[in-house]
């Protein structure tokens, strides 16, 4: 048997490009119309950044807190497991960003500064969150039913939160499982060899250089 260091991330996906998306499109059929929910959230926390109010923050962690949860369980054990044996230990980890988000929804974030630079690059991270990431499936010539939505995949649920806790300027804690989310779902991206694999990557260097940049700027 071989030492377990000499095995590469390709040794232990053993699934194809199209069999990955095709979880995705066993979701969402099995959901539907639930997106129509996931949406409404987005654009709740969308118009929390955009009409900022005391209460905003707590609704805005709260509704992420149940997207995380939702996509450990519906996306992560019931699907993703099917062809990856590390699904449950994914599945965990978002069980735990969604009670690291709860805590955040009763702790209610300080009101950020709705002109400063970070909060000025938040908003558009959560509609791309929201826009274009199912845009990517007819972009690589996919249906509707494999678009990665937010609440049911978890790489949009990952960067519309990492647009959250820029805008609310949020403490480490709740940065640390989307980041590593986005390192392993680009990784699993380039293995797979499919178009487009540096969605997450973007997305977890743009959030804390925005962070970095409005603190920079300040």
């Amino acid at each position: 048997m071989s030492e377990w260091w000499t095995y590469s991330l390709s040794d232990l996906l053993m699934f194809s490009a199209r069999t990955y998306y095709r979880q995705f499109a066993l979701v969402n059929r099995e959901w539907w119309p639930l997106h129509l929910l996931a949406l409404a959230a987005g654009l709740v926390i969308a118009a929390c950044m955009l009409r900022v109010r005391p209460m905003g923050a707590r609704i805005a962690f709260a509704l992420l807190g149940g997207a995380w949860c939702w996509v450990g369980w519906a996306y992560h054990l019931q699907h993703y497991a099917d062809i990856n044996t590390g699904a449950p230990y994914f599945a965990a980890a978002f069980f735990v960003q969604a009670g690291l988000l709860a805590w955040m929804a009763w702790k209610a974030p300080p009101r950020p500064e709705p002109a400063g630079p970070a909060q000025r690059i938040a908003l558009p991270i959560v509609l791309l969150a929201l826009a274009a990431y199912p845009l990517l499936a007819l972009l690589d010539g996919r249906s509707w039913w494999h678009a990665e939505l937010f609440a049911f995949a978890p790489d949009p649920t990952a960067a519309l939160t990492l647009g959250a806790l820029v805008f609310w300027r949020a403490p480490w804690m709740p940065w640390v499982i989307p980041l590593l989310w986005c390192a392993v779902s680009t990784a699993t991206l380039l293995e797979l060899h499919v178009q487009r694999p540096w969605w997450p990557a973007a997305t977890a260097l743009l959030a804390p250089g925005a962070v970095l940049w409005g603190r920079i700027r300040r």
